[in-house]
């Protein structure tokens, strides 16, 4: 059995970074495995701008932003085997995987590095009503068919959900030719960006209609109509606001979820509001030597973000091959919890160890309403540490909190955070 200083599952945005730098901080042996038939990951089918702007600086197509990478690893040694499928991952860090060229192959990691990205919810797990005819999509897969493919999916487009691959494929469909009617959100808010809002929607006046849902599907062989109706505060459809379309094709853009089936065969704790794995300052997971970056730890809005991410687990798992794990004092203390209290929906990391603090430390979190003029609060250990005031806030948008190293000194058992609102009593 082959045995690498650090494999990368995954070869997106996420993998690309980590890996890159294990290799340029110490770890010869580096091995990155990708299912798909090239490295990239979903970059591959965003052709439209507005990558690398953080990291680059400067505005990039997905391609481009994942030829940069792809330009970085050349210059390394580090081996990648495309069209591979990783088919289990113990808690030892031993992994299966096939391919055409190999068949089934076991290799063994001194650390390991999940980035496998994440899946698309589907009518399935969202249980759309009415029939079930064809021209019915994902807007991730709509996208893939349209930009890699070269095929149309329909022509009079409806929309379900304003995540950013639905808005932007509200436009691309929109550029091609086709007609779209509609979108609808079940929140009273958008959950995409803000530029993408005003230039995927407003700029074509596509209408938005926010706490509304779909309550009805037509159609036999195909798809000939949608209906969609008000709901109220407990998303429940309002009986008399029913508003009928004739759509012959559907997008879903519901939401996104992290592919973790290999975590949880490994053993490793998820989190219940992310469905990532619970990681420390370090991006290490419950299972010690492997280590989670990008979308499979937590849905990104920016891809640089992914990258700056995917970068630190690669240093970390370099610095886990490196020193002797066996040795580590945090093999035998008790992480301090991260909480996310009121108003936030998750704080990354969820969990410090406080012998192994960086001089400063990044938390990066979601509202799980919009604000505006709210004041972040944090407490360490029941006592406040820092008040920060905000003037706009959004599940659309992570934010990021940095704190530094001698803030967090002295804490014993928990680190929170909550949010409260303009006019609220803190």
């Amino acid at each position: 059995m082959q045995e690498y200083d650090v494999i990368i599952i995954g070869g997106g945005s996420a993998g690309l970074a980590a890996a890159i730098e294990a290799y340029k901080n110490g770890c010869e042996k580096v091995l990155i495995l990708e299912r798909e038939k090239e490295l990239g990951g979903i970059l591959l089918q965003c052709i439209h701008n507005g990558f690398g702007l953080h990291l680059f600086h400067e505005e990039l197509a997905g391609p481009s932003y994942a030829e940069r990478y792809l330009m970085l690893l050349k210059e390394t040694k580090i081996e990648t085997k495309t069209d591979t499928m990783v088919i289990h991952l113990s808690k030892d860090k031993i992994l299966e995987y096939v391919n055409p060229k190999e068949g089934y192959v076991k290799v063994k990691g001194k650390a390991i590095v999940l980035a496998m990205g994440c899946r698309e919810r589907t009518r399935g797990a969202i249980s759309l009503p009415g029939s079930r005819p064809s021209g019915i999509w994902t807007a991730g897969t709509a996208q893939r068919y349209l930009n890699m493919e070269g095929y149309m999916v329909g022509k009079r487009v409806f929309i379900l959900g304003s995540g950013d691959i639905g808005l932007i494929m509200a436009r691309r469909m929109t550029l091609e030719g086709a007609t779209v009617v509609g979108v609808a959100e079940i929140m009273p808010y958008s959950n995409g960006l803000p530029r993408n809002m005003k230039q995927c929607l407003e700029d074509f006046h596509i209408p938005l209609y926010l706490s509304h849902t779909i309550t009805n599907l037509y159609g036999k062989d195909r798809l000939s109509g949608v209906q969609i109706s008000q709901v109220d505060e407990r998303l429940q459809a309002i009986k008399g606001t029913e508003k009928e379309f004739d759509a012959d094709t559907l997008l879903l853009s519901v939401g996104l979820i992290p592919e973790n089936a290999l975590s949880l065969e490994a053993g490793i704790l998820l989190n219940n509001r992310t469905k990532g794995p619970l990681v420390t300052q370090s991006y290490e997971t419950t299972v010690p030597g492997i280590f989670a970056c990008g979308n499979v730890l937590h849905v990104h809005d920016l891809v640089d973000f992914v990258s700056e991410e995917g970068k630190k687990a690669g240093y970390f798992a370099a610095k886990y091959c490196i020193d002797n794990p066996d040795l580590m004092e945090e093999t035998i203390q008790e992480p301090i919890t991260v909480e996310a209290a009121k108003g936030i929906i998750y704080v990354i990391p969820n969990q410090l160890y406080v012998n192994k603090l960086l001089e400063k430390q990044d938390f990066l979190f979601r509202v799980n309403t919009p604000l505006q003029e709210a004041t972040i609060i944090i407490e360490k250990d029941g006592m406040l540490l820092k008040t920060i005031q905000k003037k706009h806030l959004a599940p659309s948008e992570m934010e990021k909190v940095t704190l530094k190293k001698e803030e967090l000194e002295g804490i014993r058992g928990r680190l929170s955070f909550r949010i409260f609102a303009k006019g609220e009593t803190v």
